[in-house]
Formats: structure tokens, sequence, C-alpha cells
């Protein structure tokens, strides 16, 4: 599914997604990304939703986002409050959501200038 149809080369946008991967300003990526507005994408050592740890969250605080949108994959799970308390600590919000949903949360957000983090899993 397409997101977006311009191509922007100062901000990190979503321009499409599908269950195997993520595509960030037109550019593909087919594992777990992390994406802010003006950083590059860069992998996040993430395969599966059951294998992840607070080391995980801890590597996403050291950007100091104000808000986390947590790409799930095809469904919105949640995780436990002891793996994001290096955020909780920080009054960083972190939302869960399905992938979709999350990449469209993420361009929202971004576009209004505020300094989020989307963590997407890509199993």
């Amino acid at each position: 599914m397409k997101l977006h149809t311009s191509n922007t080369e100062k901000y990190q946008t979503v321009t499409g997604y599908d269950q195997s991967g993520v595509e960030i300003n037109a550019r593909r990526y087919d594992y777990s990304v992390l994406v802010m507005p003006e950083t590059p994408p860069r992998p996040w050592n993430v395969t599966r939703f059951e294998d992840l740890t607070a080391e995980h969250f801890e590597q996403i605080a050291l950007d100091m986002p104000d808000v986390v949108v947590l790409g799930t994959g095809e469904r919105q799970r949640f995780v436990h409050p002891r793996l994001i308390a290096s955020l909780s600590g920080k009054q960083v919000g972190v939302e869960s959501m399905d992938s979709h949903a999350a990449c469209r949360t993420y361009n929202i957000l971004m576009g209004e200038g505020r300094k989020v983090t989307l963590a997407l899993i890509i199993e």
C-alpha cells in the first residue's frame, strides 16, 4: 500500500508498507527499522515481537524522542511495562499498534513537527 506519493529529502517519510517491508522515502527496507524524522533509518535488531527486550527500548531512549510508535506486525500487541521502563522513566510515551497504523501515525506526528520514533518490527 502506498502512503505518500512525493519523495522528500529532508524528512524520513513512510511512503509504502506491506507485510514484508516498509518504504522510507521510496527506499525499501525488508528488516526491522528505527525511523526518526531527521535521521536516516537504521536497522533494529528485532526479528519477532516475542524477542523484544528492555535493551531494545534502551537503544531507542538514547535518541530522546517525545513519543515512540511501535509497529507490532499484522495485529496490535502490547509490551510489558518493564520492557519500556527506560522510556517511561523519561516521560516518553510508547504507543503500540499494528504496523499499518504505526506507519500512518508516524507520518502524521512527523508532519506536526514532533520528535517521534517509529520502531517497526518486520518479521
